[in-house]
């Protein structure tokens, strides 16, 4: 997907100018310029940020080049798993299709070296997941843990967040978020 191209779209859209969708997410009108151009890539808390100035959702914006289904299915295969991680971090939503999602539920991979950005994550609702490789670095109200294949997580998302691997091996953990803000 060109986050680029697809960014410059919706915001061409909705008929608001690269200053003025800045001034609503809170960033420079360089930075919106950088990610139209595809000269940096954002991280997941960026893009969240930019793409709250216009509203839409992650799922809404990566969802611009997919076809919906008109009948929520049941089974997701995982080559049908939606793809929401810009950069190095991949986050599949599982039930993309599915009308008025409660949750959002993912299948996450933080490769070596991979985070959600310096900003910390804070928003409604409540997360949760469950480790199956690898190591990950949570940070969760100014406390940092290392939680290992088979362990897991629940927290208010309203604490101060942030995910990081720092290790030498990827990470995939399987995570639940409320609302279903992806």
């Amino acid at each position: 997907m060109d986050i680029g191209h697809n960014l410059k779209l919706v915001r061409k859209l909705t008929g608001l100018s690269q200053r003025e969708l800045a001034k609503r997410a809170g960033v420079t009108n360089s930075t919106i310029s950088m990610i139209e151009k595809n000269s940096v890539s954002p991280s997941v808390s960026s893009l969240k940020k930019v793409l709250a100035g216009i509203p839409m959702s992650l799922v809404e914006f990566f969802s611009i080049e997919e076809a919906q289904t008109a009948e929520p299915k049941v089974v997701y295969r995982q080559q049908e798993l939606l793809d929401i991680g810009p950069g190095p971090l991949e986050f599949k939503l599982i039930g993309r299709d599915y009308p008025n999602r409660a949750m959002s539920m993912m299948w996450e991979t933080y490769p070596p070296g991979a985070d959600t950005g310096e900003e910390m994550l804070q928003h409604q609702g409540e997360e949760a997941a469950l480790v199956i490789a690898g190591k990950l670095e949570l940070t969760v109200g100014g406390e940092v843990f290392i939680i290992s294949t088979g362990d897991s997580y629940y927290f208010n998302s309203e604490l101060l967040h942030r995910f990081r691997n720092p290790f030498d091996e990827p990470c995939q953990l399987v995570s639940a978020t409320t609302p279903a803000n992806f």
